[in-house]
């Protein structure tokens, strides 16, 4: 099933998109499944899910972060993670720097936005993007490649637009400054339900889980 699942998305996806797969709670073999049917990038929300599946499954893929990095983490995240979709504070990013630093790595990093100002999600609110990006800068082990969001979960999917719009044009409004170092070239929005409408509103990376992988067993 993840196979058949995986090529069929990819028919579905322009070739500038790029897939990555939501690995949550998935175990190596599922993961390896999906490997061998063509998924390049790995995402997992978990440290610790991922030093056990990347034991496994080492490199075959490219490793994203695309859930809450706690600073205690770090150390062992840059270590693994080809890139990081959420850095959402200086002292998160600062940490990263050391870490990277210590290990001679440049470490890649999206900015995550709380597109929907949800108090309990994480993410640098849209209005203070701008001068988060602008303090993170300096830091010369990590390189800010673009923006990521969740946005707030709807049942309709049409309903999760408006934060896509939103996050799209700060990603051009942050182009637009031609920070140094700062790359913006990605756009990471959509998810298992609403991936075709963040595509259709300019995504560069939708992370798929469930649409791959089928609904979590939680037993």
């Amino acid at each position: 099933m993840i196979k058949e699942n995986v090529k069929k998305i990819l028919s579905e996806i322009p070739s500038d998109v790029t897939l990555v797969a939501a690995a949550k709670t998935r175990n190596p073999q599922e993961i390896l499944r999906a490997i061998e049917a063509g998924v390049t990038i790995i995402g997992e929300n978990y440290v610790k899910e991922a030093q056990s599946a990347f034991a496994v499954i080492g490199d075959r893929c490219r490793w994203h972060f695309i859930g809450h990095l706690q600073r205690n983490k770090v150390k062992v995240a840059v270590e693994i993670f080809d890139l990081i979709e959420t850095v959402d504070s200086l002292p998160l990013a600062v940490e990263i720097d050391k870490r990277c630093s210590r290990i001679g790595k440049v470490m890649p990093v999206l900015i995550e936005i709380n597109s929907g100002h949800e108090p309990q999600k994480a993410g640098v609110f849209p209005e203070e993007a701008k001068g988060l990006i602008k303090e993170i800068t300096p830091l010369k082990h990590m390189r800010i490649m673009g923006l990521m969001t969740m946005g707030p979960r709807f049942g309709d999917p049409e309903k999760a637009r408006p934060y896509f719009v939103e996050t799209r044009r700060l990603f051009g409004e942050v182009q637009d400054l031609e920070l140094p170092g700062v790359e913006m070239k990605v756009l990471s929005m959509g998810m298992s339900n609403t991936y075709k409408i963040a595509i259709e509103e300019g995504a560069t990376i939708v992370r798929v889980g469930t649409k791959l992988f089928g609904e979590r067993d939680y037993t």
